[in-house]
């Protein structure tokens, strides 16, 4: 145990070192430019911080505890690090591509993500659509050796940036929530063009884009796992990102908290800090109680992913609590910071801006609590 936590430490110590000498000091112009710079990914694959999970025999690092993907993000939250494109190409794609691929595959895409050479997407929403695969509207038809694709997809995290995108389209009508496949669809590839990045309100440094599929050709050795089991592939998956999404929210939280103290016991009103007031020390105790319960929360949802019984009900309840948590936080802690938190340059302004997003990727909190009450019977 003891030589497990040294581990655990020195990584995360690495990882913050890191982040404070290669990326830091470039972030504000990423997010000024909505788009992180190529050169960003290649420095974290060099540092052993890209395909955590990802065996050695394909380049990356063979970490199976979920804690070091854990520290990694709450690194980047503490260091102000835009979160959703690192967590896309590194828990969702790389974990898919690691657990579906082919031996062929793996070595053919593996390496290349690991080392940040290539950049990784996955492509799912729609214009028309949210988070129903059912609805999914963009075809693949099978032409020989060759997927002909037609269709689009919308607010796709390092959707410009990306290499390599895994896209779910539709292969087979079947029933409903059926017929629906993964295809690995690369850059350049003919018929394949995508729209300038999104201007979004928040998350800035991460670039999200539309995708259009006009005629592309798809060869079929880009087919990830079996056809027309797309959908139960997501729900697999499923587990893992909610979790990656849930780690966010409980560090953003635990951090705008934590700065919110410090700057309510030096900011003065009516001659006292405006933290002596019981109203304020009343809403920060409340919210000091719940942001550890949700970090206690978090760490046996953690422990149970590590052992194989993380289901997807447990991920759809801690990714509601968490993410509506976080949200609750965030207003609270701008309201603290007066007129200083509405500035969009400011700490409290920034997570409040960065935390709406979270209750509506990867399942939103509507569809998060369909899922709650079918498992409830009801």
């Amino acid at each position: 145990m003891r030589i497990e936590t040294e581990n655990l430490d020195n990584y995360r110590k690495s990882c913050r070192e890191f982040l404070k000498r290669e990326i830091v000091p470039d972030h504000q112009a990423w997010e000024e430019n909505g788009l992180m710079e190529r050169s960003f990914w290649e420095k974290l694959g060099k540092s052993g911080l890209l395909g955590i999970s990802v065996s050695p025999e394909f380049g990356g690092q063979g970490k199976h505890d979920y804690r070091f993907a854990v520290i990694l993000t709450e690194e980047l939250i503490k260091a102000g690090v835009t979160v959703p494109g690192i967590v896309a190409h590194n828990d969702v794609v790389a974990s898919y591509i690691f657990a579906l691929g082919t031996g062929e595959q793996k070595k053919r895409w593996l390496p290349e993500l690991c080392l940040g050479k290539r950049v990784a997407a996955i492509a799912m929403t729609e214009p028309g659509g949210g988070s129903n695969t059912a609805d999914i509207k963009t075809v693949a038809e099978r032409q020989g050796d060759y997927y002909v694709v037609n269709g689009s997809k919308a607010y796709i995290t390092n959707g410009f940036n990306a290499d390599l995108i895994v896209v779910a389209v539709k292969t087979d009508e079947g029933q409903q929530g059926q017929g629906i496949s993964l295809l690995v669809i690369e850059r350049d590839m003919p018929g394949f063009s995508r729209g300038e990045p999104l201007k979004k309100i928040g998350w800035n440094g991460s670039d999200t884009a539309e995708l259009v599929f006009h005629d592309c050709k798809v060869p079929v050795t880009n087919l990830l796992g079996r056809e027309n089991l797309g959908n139960y592939y997501f729900m697999s998956a499923m587990p893992r990102e909610r979790l990656s999404i849930s780690t966010v929210a409980v560090a953003s939280a635990e951090n705008i908290l934590q700065h919110t103290l410090e700057y309510v016991k030096e900011r003065k009103a009516f001659n006292q800090s405006i933290g002596s007031f019981q109203y304020n020390r009343f809403i920060l105790a409340q919210l000091d109680t719940e942001v550890k319960i949700a970090r206690i929360y978090l760490d046996n949802a953690i422990a149970l992913f590590n052992q194989g019984l993380f289901s997807l009900v447990d991920a759809a309840r801690i990714k509601l609590w968490t993410t509506e948590l976080q949200m609750k936080v965030a207003d609270r802690c701008l309201q603290l910071h007066g007129g200083m938190g509405y500035m969009r340059d400011s700490i409290a302004g920034k997570n409040w801006l960065n935390s709406r997003a979270q209750t509506i990727y990867g399942g939103t909190s509507e569809v998060l609590q369909e899922i709650i009450s079918k498992s409830m019977g009801l």
